[in-house]
């Protein structure tokens, strides 16, 4: 699986962060979620927190759910 690229994030003077990801907001933090996220960005691969953090993060198995005989209604 590819690692993560792409994502930023601007720390606010109120505090509150602003995740972006290819020059779009992904998602804003405030409080104690902020404060969070920053402690964890700063200790890990700051890409796949932020991934994480925004809902982006790729499992892997979405072609095989794709892929699965339920899924495929309609479509061939």
């Amino acid at each position: 699986m590819p690692q993560p690229q792409g994502f930023s994030y601007e720390q606010r003077a109120d505090g509150t962060v602003v995740i972006t990801h290819r020059g779009r907001a992904a998602g804003t933090l405030r409080g104690g979620r902020a404060e969070k996220f920053l402690a964890e960005v700063g200790s890990g691969d700051a890409q796949l927190v932020m991934a994480r953090w925004t809902g982006a993060y790729r499992f892997g198995n979405e072609r095989t759910a794709r892929n699965h005989p339920r899924n495929r209604s309609g479509r061939r």
